[in-house]
Parts: structure tokens; C-alpha cells; sequence
């Protein structure tokens, strides 16, 4: 398909990063919102993961291909696009996001930023830190951010326990496949790595709350609908819960005056697991590889299942 045109709605700046990856390839910018020129055509179109007010007009255009910049699709208006294939930047973000649940996990364990001084202490070598060195840690997931997750805990030494969604082993020598329950019976440190489905909203509700091990720390880098957050505060109220690092949560932005924001049992961050220099790039790549795929008319990768939401 060498006179493919691409519609582009994810902003100049992405847009003319495209243009220098893909010179041959003609690239139309696009506004998100407003009427499309009804003489254009174009063949695919390059969407945000929410993506755009008048994207059933640039359908129309001709598009077959869409793909998602991003790794999450839940917010992406499937509806909208017909029976366009629909592919999405998996697995482009997973080494910043692996990078992140470490930090947090070192963070908690070691106890950082709590024992910086700014002033002599009440006592030195007195104070009593963690480590991740023999700890459980368990993965909701093992998607390519839940692999990425795991290599990294694996050199720290950890057991690393894991739930998937197929009956299929481990990829990674090291890793347990496990029922949810057990692991949450087990993991010291439990990251939500999962997609976002019907099928998994609340999945870290009451139930699995009441099933974990005492003390324990949650993180979340998936989706704020992933976790009952009411249900979180009362485990956090009865122990169960020693400390939760949340890098999403519900509802996105988190409004002021919001109860986690003022808990010091809750480390938030706002939705930015994903970042690293060049993470961008990572994902513009995914898209660009797909492109070539297309030219040479072979299958495109990363192709989202609708039915399953992923």
C-alpha cells in the first residue's frame, strides 16, 4: 500500500516526529473536534486513547486502521469507529512502569523519603529498614508490564507469584501462576497490572481485602477501576493494607479535597508510571512498525480484541 494516506490526531508535535520516521508517507494533521473536510481520504488514522469528538467523521474518510497510541484502550470509543481494525501501543510504556513499581516498592521497603535528615536525629543506626530481598511479590497480570515487573524483582531475589488470565505456564522461569486468593495470601508487595475490563473492575474489592496478608503493600499502575477504593480505605483502617502507591485512581483527575490525598497511608502520582526519556518515541515506534507491516501486507500487531476489551 504505498499510497497510504494517514490521518494524525495526536497533536503537532507527534505529527511531525511521524513525518521524519515515515517521509514517504503522506500525513494529514487532523483537529479533534470540528467538521472534516469531506474531500479528504485517508487510509489509517493515528488516535489518542480517548479518542477525538469527530472521530466518526474522520472515519468516514475511508479509514480501515486505527491505531491507539497508548497501552490502556478502555476509554477508546470502540462504538464510534465501525469495523475498523483497531490496534493500540501494547507493551511500549512497560520499562518506565517496571522502573516505577521497583522505585515504590524500594521506596516503601527502605523508607524513603522518611529517613532523609535535615537536622541531627534523636539516634544513629538505630532505625529499622526493609528490603525486597526474600519479600513475595504478586502480579495481578502478566502482560508485557507484568514480565517487566518480574525480571526486575527477580534479580532483587524475590519470590514472584502471578495470576493470568489464560491456563498457560509462566514465559518466565521464576514466576508462579497462581489463583488471585493465594496470592493475595502470600505477596508482602501486590501490583495491579491487569486491563481494564468489565471483568476486572472492583477485582481488588472486600473479598480479596479480607484474604490478604496483614501489612501488605498495593500498587497500582493499571487502572483506578481495578480497586474498590472504599474498600481499600477500610482495609487500610484494619491493617490489612500497611501502605498503597497508586499511580491511577478514580476518577482521573483525583478532585481536590479528596480523602486519599491527605492520607499518609496512600502515596499518589499522577498517572505518570509511563514516563521516561524517549517514552514517546516507544510508543510512535509500535505504530511505525505496524505501518511497514501494512505496506508489506503482512498481519498487523497488537491488534485490540474488542469483545475482551484489550
Amino acid at each position: 500500500m504505498l499510497g497510504m494516506v494517514i490521518f494524525s490526531q495526536v497533536g503537532r508535535k507527534l505529527t511531525d516526529r511521524l513525518k521524519e520516521l515515515l517521509p514517504d508517507v503522506e500525513i494529514v494533521a487532523l483537529p479533534t473536534s470540528g467538521p472534516v473536510d469531506a474531500s479528504l481520504r485517508g487510509d489509517v488514522l493515528l488516535s489518542q486513547t480517548w479518542g477525538s469528538d469527530n472521530i466518526v467523521d474522520v472515519i468516514e474518510r475511508g479509514v480501515r486502521w486505527v491505531h491507539v497510541l497508548g497501552t490502556g484502550v478502555d476509554r477508546f470509543p470502540f462504538d464510534r469507529v465501525g469495523d475498523c481494525t483497531v490496534t493500540c501501543s501494547r507493551g511500549a510504556s512497560a520499562i518506565p512502569i517496571a522502573e516505577y513499581v521497583l522505585a515504590a516498592m524500594l521506596a516503601y521497603e527502605k523508607r524513603i523519603p522518611q529517613i532523609w535528615m535535615d537536622r541531627q536525629p534523636p539516634q544513629w543506626f538505630g532505625d529499622r529498614l526493609g528490603g525486597l530481598y526474600k519479600r513475595t511479590l504478586g502480579l495481578v497480570g502478566l502482560g508485557a508490564i507484568g514480565m517487566a515487573v518480574a525480571q526486575r524483582a527477580l534479580a532483587f531475589e524475590m519470590t514472584v507469584l502471578a495470576t493470568r488470565r489464560s491456563d498457560s505456564p509462566s514465559p518466565l522461569p521464576g514466576v508462579a501462576i497462581t489463583s488471585l486468593d493465594d496470592m493475595a495470601a502470600r505477596a508482602d508487595h501486590l501490583v495491579v497490572a491487569a486491563s481494564a475490563t468489565a471483568e476486572t473492575a472492583g477485582i481488588i474489592g472486600e473479598a480479596l481485602f479480607a484474604r490478604m496478608k496483614p501489612g501488605m503493600h498495593l500498587i497500582n499502575v493499571a487502572r483506578g477501576s481495578l480497586v474498590d477504593q472504599d474498600a481499600l480505605r477500610r482495609a487500610l483502617d484494619a491493617g490489612v493494607v500497611a501502605h498503597a502507591t497508586l499511580d491511577t485512581m478514580q476518577p482521573e483527575p483525583l478532585p481536590d479535597g479528596h480523602w486519599m490525598y491527605a492520607d499518609p497511608r496512600i502515596s499518589l502520582t499522577p498517572h505518570v508510571s509511563w514516563s521516561m526519556p524517549g517514552a514517546v518515541e516507544l510508543l510512535i515506534e509500535k505504530f511505525v512498525r505496524n505501518v511497514e507491516r501494512r505496506r508489506r501486507g503482512e498481519p498487523l500487531q497488537d491488534a485490540v480484541d474488542r469483545d475482551r476489551g484489550y
